[in-house]
């Protein structure tokens, strides 16, 4: 094909211009798409009249000529691919190009018949001729003012839309943001950009201030405005909540994270009567929350509240106790039904959760806590005179009087083999819909006894929708691990209400597991006292330390993996958990090492491409966000058992099978996948695996905290693989110190009201 000249827009760049010739795949949420582009003109030769273009774009319609920017990639399965960085709709030019145009179902009422007859009267340059004087189209012989009025319309948006889209591209955005920015504000991109650009950091996913700042300095806005302020005050008490986990921040925390905003260079912008006036506004505009100089989202001050207001009407509730030779005897009587012996403290537990409105059960791995929860459930239903069995209720009508609960379905499937009772997410005792919760203080869960498991893992979010959703009368018990890594959400919900004295409590500190011959669960004890035994690199029977670099890691972790599955253990058996996505020893490669080992590609092993990941039958994946309609939730791992390349766009593609039922998967929500043979600390909490990898590097020094390190130990259930540096082990082992939050949740439940 004959080299042509560069266009105007995007000077210098290279360009594909033609239209569409094939739909192969294409995402509406993330606007991702592959297509054939019938190339009509390039800004370089090109001896081929289709190529295969990858990238964010705004689908086109056959019968409109597009110009893509981007650059030739290789595609390991693909080959040769046109990547797009953006893309320009032209308007058609000729007769049967704009007719076709007119017809192709863009403009409601418009037929092929219309669309020619339009086209024959007014000529090919209608439609830029109508977006701007749409009176023309009513000299058209049998076009209506109502018709000539909706064509005009949709010429006028259409435009707008991708005037937009190029200025947002001049700003420096992407096309994943730029599609998104659209999307949001439609016909209007423009006019709100030119009028708040900062809007964007409210209203629009992934752009946060400092990109709006730029666009906003790209259009003139004058640096001091108020709305610059506010976006960056907005900003500022968001990020502190999302990325450090406070609940809010201090007015000392805002006004320095501010300075590093709005004064990079050091030049003082807005004087504190202004920044005072400002922040007023928007607590006044209900965009945040003032508790004396405490600033919050206004979303965290009401959950805070609240789950304090429940809290302590649990507290103010008094039970009668249960006569003492009454418990004890019924403790002898679980005692002989399980064949359990229990210790002092454990009888002390679970004697106070029987009489307690509200009690916090804590221990480090090891130590009973699931033989206590189980014990906890059986004298409950002997002293209430009420069944365990779950066929008995499903024929009586009446509820279950026991509620199980854990933050993800891991941990509530561990918690349900302890018991041997039923257990669910929380999310789904909350009956979670995706965008609301069924239960609430209107509508409470059933039940007279619920315990929850991996506190922890509680934000203050959903803590103060669970507490909401408790009916009076209904007993709570809340067991956790302190010393595991904190909520990824906002809050320190367990930390808080220990600091409670009135709220009863026991810690189990005696270690069961250990005398059985576990070595791993002395050594996560030992770390959290901020030890490291002198054995830590001796083998073990039930745990080993390799020595190895960076550039050595991935490969002893491969050998590792490859050699357990040769022993007989399953993929789920195996776990690799590791402190960073990204880098040559992150989550990300790992993944792709060890899939490349023990699921290559091959001829016949069916795969499917989602923006720039792979997903291949057979593969091991972990669901990332709660997806109600199935239901699996954050934190589920299963296997891809099916893929149908070929499916339309509203049917699944693939399918995961997760412990007892297969789910459907459509393409537009393949995010809510990826690759789980690797997986982060944080994602693996709450789960216990056979065997356990865990990496540690110096590279890994920022997250490397003896909270992460504890946590990934104590997921190993039979056998520890640690490789990597002593040195990084002893230092984030040092690094025991709390990351500090801001909360008020223990200062609320025992300040006087």
């Amino acid at each position: 094909m004959e080299q042509q000249p560069g266009l105007d827009l995007f000077a210098g760049e290279g360009y594909l211009k033609g239209s569409l010739a094939q739909e192969i795949f294409y995402n509406e949420e993330n606007q991702y798409g592959v297509f054939t582009l019938r190339v009509t003109e390039s800004s370089e030769p090109l001896d081929q009249e289709e190529v295969v273009v990858v990238g964010n774009m705004m689908l086109p319609h056959p019968d409109e000529t597009v110009v893509v920017y981007g650059e030739w990639k290789e595609h390991p399965k693909y080959g040769r691919q046109y990547r797009i960085r953006h893309m320009k709709k032209e308007l058609p030019q000729t007769r049967e190009a704009v007719a076709k145009y007119l017809s192709s179902g863009l403009f409601p009422g418009v037929g092929k018949k219309t669309a020619e007859k339009i086209v024959d009267f007014l000529g090919p340059g209608v439609l830029a001729q109508a977006a701007v004087d749409p009176g023309i189209l009513r000299r058209v012989p049998g076009i209506t003012e109502s018709r000539a009025n909706t064509i005009a319309e949709g010429l006028k948006e259409h435009q707008a839309l991708e005037q937009a889209l190029v200025q947002l591209y001049q700003f420096g955005l992407g096309p994943a943001i730029a599609l998104r920015v659209v999307q949001t504000y439609k016909e209007a991109t423009l006019e709100i950009i030119r009028q708040n650009p900062y809007r964007l950091v409210e209203e629009v996913e992934g752009i946060g201030f400092r990109r709006a700042d730029e666009i906003a300095r790209k259009s003139g806005l004058a640096p001091d405005s108020p709305e610059r302020f506010q976006a960056a005050a907005l900003f500022a008490i968001r990020e502190a909540s999302l990325s450090r986990g406070h609940v809010y921040v201090t007015e000392e925390q805002l006004a320095r994270e501010l300075n590093v905003l709005l004064t990079p260079q050091g030049e003082e912008l807005f004087p504190a009567a202004e920044r005072k006036k400002y922040l007023e506004s928007m607590v006044h505009e209900e965009r945040i929350v003032d508790d004396h100089g405490k600033y919050y989202l206004p979303s965290l001050f009401y959950a805070e509240h609240g789950a304090a207001i429940r809290v302590r009407d649990w507290l103010e509730r008094k039970l009668e106790p249960t006569p003492v030779r009454e418990l004890f005897e019924a403790v002898g009587e679980v005692e002989e039904e399980l064949k359990v012996s229990y210790a002092e403290r454990q009888r002390e537990a679970m004697t106070t959760a029987i009489d307690s409105p509200v009690m916090i059960l804590t221990g480090g791995p090891g130590t009973g806590k699931t033989t206590v929860i189980r014990g906890i459930c059986h004298l409950f239903a002997k002293l209430n005179e009420c069944s365990l069995d779950p066929a008995h209720y499903e024929t009586s009508g009446k509820p279950y009087p026991i509620r199980l609960a854990a933050p993800t379905g891991r941990a509530a499937k561990r918690m349900s083999e302890a018991t041997g009772l039923p257990a669910m997410t929380i999310h789904r005792l909350l009956g979670w819909k995706g965008d609301f919760f069924e239960r609430d203080a209107d509508h409470p869960i059933e039940g007279s006894l619920l315990i929850v498991d991996e506190v922890s893992m509680l934000d203050i979010w959903l803590a103060n929708q669970l507490f909401r959703a408790v009916p009076r009368g209904m007993q709570v018990i809340l067991v956790g691990d302190d010393d595991q890594l904190p909520s990824v959400g906002p809050g320190r919900v367990l930390q808080d209400l220990l600091q409670v004295e009135a709220i009863p409590r026991v810690e189990l500190t005696e270690i069961y597991r250990q005398e059985e011959g576990s070595s791993i669960i002395g050594l996560a004890h030992a770390l959290k006292k901020g030890e490291v035994p002198d054995n830590l690199t001796k083998p073990m029977p039930d745990r080993r330390f390799f020595s190895c670099n960076r550039d050595q890691a991935v490969d002893v972790i491969l050998q590792t993996y490859q050699q357990a599955l040769h022993k007989g253990y399953t993929l789920f058996d195996v776990q690799v958990l590791a402190p960073m996505y990204k880098g040559p020893a992150g989550v990300n490669r790992i993944n792709e090492e060890i899939r490349q080992a023990v699921n290559p590609a091959k001829p016949g092993r069916k795969e499917i491409r989602w923006g720039e990941s792979v997903f291949r039958h057979g593969d091991k994946v972990l669901q990332l966000m709660n997806h109600p309609e199935h239901p699996v939730y954050n934190g589920d791992m299963g296997l891809i058992t099916a893929m149908d390349e070929e499916a339309g766009k509203d049917d699944p593609v693939l399918w995961v099978q997760f412990d007892r039922q297969e789910v459907p998967y459509k393409r537009s929500q393949l995010n809510q996948l990826s690759l789980a043979y690797a997986c982060s600390v944080h994602k693996a909490q709450g789960s216990e695996f056979a065997i356990v990898i865990f990496p540690l590097l110096k590279a890994y020094r920022r997250m490397l905290k003896r909270n992460l390190i504890y946590t990934g130990i104590t997921r190993s259930k039979s056998y520890l693989i640690l490789c990597g540096e002593k040195e990084a082990l002893d230092e984030g082992v040092r690094q025991g110190e709390r990351e500090e939050r801001n909360s008020q949740l223990a200062d609320l439940l025992q300040r006087e009201w």
